[in-house]
């Protein structure tokens, strides 16, 4: 009885110890890119940053990548040094999949009255004008 009950304690441990991998490099991956998309819409090099910050430059790289993930107190600094929140460091809801994406639009759309849905088309057909020029 104890080497099942053992045996159990250990493949439950293992799954989990597995999802928490899967969920950690699925959160330094978009904290990352969430990074990069920050610094870069204000104008800063990995260089300046990483200055700012007191770190060495391919620190940041990793930290983009989603090879690393920042301790609490250069989470901080890391978010003064873009002139953010720390919460705006974390809003990475918009880097999903292009089938969410989609899934989502049709909700919306299924949804939606006559007013948003002319909205949407117009808003779409802006894009188009704009892209063609």
């Amino acid at each position: 009885m104890k080497y099942v009950i053992t045996h159990y304690v250990n493949a439950i441990s293992s799954r989990l110890f597995f999802i928490y991998g899967e969920v950690m490099a699925n959160l330094k991956s978009k904290f990352g890119k969430r990074v990069k998309e920050i610094r870069k819409s204000k104008g800063y090099t990995q260089e300046q940053i990483a200055e700012i910050i007191g770190i060495e430059p391919p620190n940041i790289s990793k930290l983009e990548k989603g090879v690393h993930f920042p301790n609490p107190d250069n989470i901080e600094k890391l978010a003064n040094a873009l002139n953010s929140d720390i919460k705006d460091l974390f809003d990475f809801g918009h880097f999903e999949d292009k089938s969410t994406i989609k899934t989502k639009l049709k909700n919306y759309i299924d949804e939606a009255n006559d007013k948003e849905i002319e909205f949407v088309y117009k808003f779409i057909v802006a894009l188009d004008l704009y892209k063609k020029n």
